[in-house]
This record gives C-alpha cells, sequence and structure tokens, in this order.
C-alpha cells in the first residue's frame, strides 16, 4: 500500500512540473519569445495542454473571471498540495 502511495506522490509531483512547463511555455508565447508556427514549439504546445486543460478547464468554468488575469494553476497548486499533505500526514503513517 506504501508503493501505492509513493507513486501517486510522484504522480502528482511530476503533474505539477507540468503545469510549471505550460505556464512559462504560455508566457514564451504570449511575449514573442518563442513562436507556435515552429514543428517543435508547437508539438510541446499541444502536449503540455492535453496534460493540463482536462484539470485546468473546470477549474476555469468555477472561477470567476479576473479581467484576463488565469488563476487556475494556482488553485490547481492548492489542491495537489493539499492532496500531497492529506496522503503524508493523515494516510502514509497509518499504512502498515
Amino acid at each position: 500500500m506504501r508503493a501505492l502511495l509513493d507513486v501517486i506522490l510522484v504522480v502528482l509531483q511530476l503533474y505539477w512540473w507540468i503545469v510549471i512547463a505550460m505556464i512559462i511555455m504560455s508566457w514564451l508565447i504570449s511575449f514573442n519569445v518563442i513562436n507556435t508556427r515552429n514543428e517543435f514549439v508547437a508539438t510541446v504546445w499541444r502536449v503540455l495542454n492535453a496534460l493540463t486543460e482536462p484539470v485546468l478547464g473546470p477549474i476555469r468554468r468555477v472561477m470567476p473571471n479576473f479581467s484576463g488575469l488565469d488563476i487556475s494553476p494556482i488553485i490547481l497548486f492548492l489542491i495537489i498540495i493539499f492532496i500531497q499533505q492529506i496522503i503524508a500526514h493523515y494516510i502514509y503513517p497509518y499504512v502498515f
């Protein structure tokens, strides 16, 4: 059971980094540092969106509009931290 909890914690940490990569890449695209006409950039952008949009989309629908400011990744980070803390402090110590 502990191995399963460890895998869940690793997956949550990996997803954390995927969301950070998506945020950084969206900034780079917005400020024209990188161009989505480049095939590699477009492929990476599609993969990151495919991985993050199923989770961020429902959060965006619930959140009010902050005049163009997208805070859904911050809410997702808080949810990930909350799940990690629940596992680490309440579930993990009681698994034999």
